[in-house]
């Protein structure tokens, strides 16, 4: 059975959390864009992972247009999955990460069922996201929450309209 799942909006309070769990559990380049810095979890990489989401709390409203959650799983902030406001109307995208240690437990799909109803609840009516076809976690989290994929180039886009029921866990 998959443990409950919450989303909580990034902030000060949970910043700290979510940057320790991305440095045990994660590699920098799949938790936030490149920058240049050392190798690994460098200081400067730290800064820099702090600055990617203090620059998103502003929310959809905000300048970056994003709203990131923790993902929190039996008390513990275990990953992240954000929502970008997109230049269609009603349409954000979604990216997401879990700790190595909360992958395959179904707490992908939860977050992103949880994503998907606080997108609804912001007057959005569709969801898109984009992967490789080869990130079988991902591909597995998207079909289990209904989405639509189309493989091109490439790349994996995925499309889930909120307009309709959202499949149960």
């Amino acid at each position: 059975m998959t443990r409950a799942v919450r989303l909580e909006p990034v902030n000060e309070g949970n910043l700290e959390p979510l940057l320790s769990v991305a440095a045990a559990e994660a590699e920098p380049e799949d938790v936030m864009p490149p920058v240049e810095a050392p190798a690994g979890w460098s200081l400067a990489r730290r800064d820099a992972f702090r600055e990617f989401h203090r620059a998103s709390f502003g929310g959809l409203d905000g300048p970056t247009r994003t709203l990131m959650f923790a993902i929190v799983a039996g008390g513990e902030v275990v990953g992240m999955v954000r929502m970008t406001r997109r230049d269609d109307p009603g349409t954000v995208e979604t990216g997401m990460w879990l700790g190595r240690s909360a992958r395959g437990q179904g707490l992908g799909a939860a977050a992103l069922r949880e994503l998907l109803n606080a997108a609804a609840a912001a007057g959005m009516r569709t969801v898109v996201a984009e992967t490789t076809p080869d990130n079988h976690g991902a591909v597995s989290v998207l079909k289990k929450c209904g989405a639509e994929l189309c493989e091109k180039d490439g790349k994996l886009y995925a499309k889930m309209c909120l307009d309709s029921a959202l499949p149960a866990s």
